[in-house]
C-alpha cells in the first residue's frame, strides 16, 4: 500500500517546478491541470491539480495494490464506525479506479483506491445523495440541504 496526498495548487507549472526540486524527481504523470509523483522514498502517491478548488490539501488516502486490499481497507473503515461511500470503475485524475471514501472525525476526506487503468480525461465530480460532506477532487459532492431555522 502507498500513502496518497492530493494538493490543490493555484499555478500548476510553478508547483511542478517546486515539487520536482523537493522530491528530486520528475512527475510520473504531467497534464495541463494535474501532476503526480509515485515516490518510493517516502512511499507516497503525491498529486497536485489546479481544478478551481481552494488551495491546500484536498484529500489524503491509501492506494492499494489489489481489489482485495481495497476491500480490507473499506472493511476497516466500516468497522471503525465511519460511513463510507464506494465507487466502482470511476474515472479520476487520468486513471480508472475503484474507491471507498470516508470523512474522519476531524473532517478530513480520505480516499482508499485501487487503480486498474489509465484514462485520457481527468474525470468529473459526481453529485450523489449518498455522499458525505467534503470537497475532494473526484469525491462525490454532497447534495445541498435546506437551511435549518
Amino acid at each position: 500500500m502507498r500513502l496518497h496526498l492530493h494538493v490543490s495548487v493555484p499555478d500548476i507549472r510553478q508547483a511542478v517546478s517546486f515539487y520536482t526540486s523537493l522530491f528530486n524527481a520528475a512527475p510520473s504523470v504531467t497534464k495541463d491541470d494535474y501532476a503526480k509523483w509515485m515516490l518510493d522514498d517516502p512511499r507516497v502517491n503525491f498529486a497536485i491539480s489546479s481544478r478551481a478548488r481552494a488551495t491546500g490539501v484536498d484529500h489524503v488516502g491509501i492506494q492499494t495494490d489489489s481489489p482485495a486490499e481495497l476491500a480490507e481497507i473499506a472493511a476497516r473503515l466500516k468497522a471503525a464506525g465511519a460511513a463510507t461511500f464506494d465507487q466502482e470503475a470511476t474515472t479520476c485524475c487520468y486513471a480508472q479506479s475503484d474507491k471507498s471514501w470516508v470523512t474522519d472525525p476531524a473532517g478530513v476526506r480520505w480516499e482508499s483506491f485501487f487503480t486498474h487503468g489509465e484514462a485520457t480525461a481527468y474525470g468529473e465530480d459526481e453529485v450523489l445523495p449518498e455522499a458525505a460532506a467534503g470537497g475532494a477532487c473526484c469525491a462525490p459532492q454532497p447534495v445541498a440541504k435546506p437551511a435549518c431555522c
